[in-house]
Parts: structure tokens; sequence; C-alpha cells
């Protein structure tokens, strides 16, 4: 099976894009690999597309601008044409060999989607495996969950330094979740406990993530010191604290960066990369965003200290 991590590179020649696009990469599903790529080109090599690899797995598109007849092709051959708009969600099945004729500027995400991610969806819903997804070929979708998790893909994307894993594990996960009850007709046999994590495992859980400010651990390494599935951790995570990991772990940077702010003379840039922010500007956006101050007012406003840029 092709790599989730080279999908971008894939998608460039797909695309005859002139360089690879950016991508963001998870394996929190039992190490199965899942991608989300952005692509765009103001100014196309016209001619059809290249063809992407058979294999048992699916895209799911974003379309980020209308793209009017557009030719599409399936298993070597014209299908049809069809308007594409902004907004609309498409999906490819890879074994089917989609292609297009590229003659307009485009711009769109493509979530890459084994076969073997959606197995592990069901398995840990307790739920029977999925056939086929709703692929239907021009037939696009009114999707509004696509377009939220759409929307936070894309500042992860624009700014990936500032895009911990556990984001876009937390995020790949609900997506692919979201794709086999939508269109794969995903439905728990069993529905699952509605409790959150024992007190121990979220006092635990939160000293992992403590530990780690800067975010480079996934959900599935703490998730599996629990012996637990990624979904399930995440979802009790969430009982147990009111938050995902990903956020949590947004507050407990805001929490270590305001006591960082007592000491006077510390620049924020330095306070930043300790408290596990990728940067000042970062650190200035998030701690905004959750104090309703930028860190130097809030730093003024509470230990009256001398003005410092931000």
């Amino acid at each position: 099976m092709a790599q989730a991590d080279a999908f971008g590179a894939r998608l460039g020649k797909f695309l005859h894009l002139r360089d690879a696009p950016p991508s963001l990469v998870t394996r929190s599903l039992r190490s199965v690999e899942l991608a989300v790529t952005e692509t765009r080109d103001d100014h196309p090599v016209p001619g059809l597309s290249g063809s992407l690899a058979l294999e048992d797995a699916f895209v799911v598109s974003l379309k980020l601008h209308d793209y009017p007849a557009c030719e599409l092709w399936e298993r070597g051959k014209c299908v049809m044409k069809a308007d594409v708009r902004a907004g609309t969600t498409y999906l490819y099945d890879l074994k089917r060999d989609p292609r297009y004729v590229i003659d307009k500027p485009f711009h769109s995400l493509f979530f890459y989607i084994p076969r073997s991610a959606l197995d592990s969806i069901t398995e840990q819903s307790g739920a029977p495996r999925i056939g086929e997804l709703a692929c239907e070929l021009g037939v696009g979708h009114d999707d509004a969950i696509v377009r939220h998790l759409g929307a936070s893909f894309l500042e992860g994307l624009h700014r990936p330094n500032e895009a911990n894993q556990l984001f876009v594990d937390h995020t790949m996960l609900a997506l692919t979740a979201h794709v086999a009850q939508a269109y794969g007709g995903l439905r728990r046999a069993t529905e699952l406990a509605r409790g959150g994590l024992a007190p121990w495992q979220i006092k635990r859980a939160c000293e992992r993530l403590e530990s780690d400010l800067g975010g480079s651990l996934s959900l599935q390494q703490i998730a599996a010191e629990f012996d637990l599935s990624v979904s399930h951790f995440a979802r009790a995570f969430r009982v147990s604290t009111g938050l995902p990991p990903h956020q949590w772990l947004l507050r407990q940077r805001v929490k270590a960066a305001k006591q960082l702010l007592s000491v006077r003379d510390l620049p924020l840039s330095e306070i930043a990369i300790s408290a596990g922010f990728a940067n000042q500007s970062h650190f200035t956006r998030v701690f905004s965003d959750l104090v309703g101050l930028s860190p130097g007012a809030w730093r003024r406003e509470t230990h009256g200290a001398a003005e410092d840029g931000t």
C-alpha cells in the first residue's frame, strides 16, 4: 500500500504541480497512515491529470474553488462533465482510477483514507466492516462537517510548525469517523460506555501531556499506555476533562506561560519556546484567544511589568 506521507508527492504529479503540495500526516489508527494535502494552481498546465496508484483506498476532496464543466474520467474513459462548486465535498475510489481534465485554476483539500483506516474505525466501534463508500462520480455533497474540519486543517497546513501532532491525530480521526458514518453507513453494533477515564488514568494521561508541552506525543502513544483504542481514549479524555487532548494541552501551555510571565526580564520569545509554543507569534495568538489579552498586556496588568513589545 502506498505511504500516506508520500501522498502529497503523488498528488503533485497527478495534478502536474511544479512543487509537492503541503501535507499533514497521522498514524493514530493502529499505525495506519492518513494524510490531508492542500493543492492549488492558479496557472495550471492544461491536459489530462495523471493517474494515482490503484489501491484499496479513498480520497475525500473539499473543493475551495469553483471548477465549471469539469471533464471526469474513470478507468481510462471520459465519463461525464459536471460543474464543481466551492465548498462541496466529493469522494473518489482509487481502485477506479479517477482522473479529470485540468484546464482551469483549482484549489482543493484532499484527504487520503485507506481501507485499513475504515476497518480500524469499525473494529473500535464494534461494528461490521464497511463495504464501499458513496463514491458516485460527479456527485457532490453539502457537508458542513468536512468544511469545518477542512478549515481547521487549512490553518494547520499554513502554519505547520504550530500544528502539534495531537491536533492532527484528533482532527483526522474525527474526519475518518465522519466519513465512515456519513458515506459508509457505519452503525455501532453496541453502544460504547459513556464514562470517562478512571481517576488514575486521567492523572497519568495529564502528566504525560504536561511532560511534553510541545505536543510531539501522539494520541496512539498515550492511548497505548492504557490499552485503549485511540477513539475510546480521545472520547473518554474529553468526558473527564471537558476538552479534547490537544485543546487541554493548549491551556496547559498558557498556564505554564503565565508562571513564566511573572519573571519580569524574561523575553516573550523565550517564554513561548519554554511553554511549548512554536514561536512568539503562535504564543501571542493562542494566549490572546484564551485569556482575552496579549501576553504583554496580561503581564503588565498582573505584574506591572514594563512594556515589552506585545
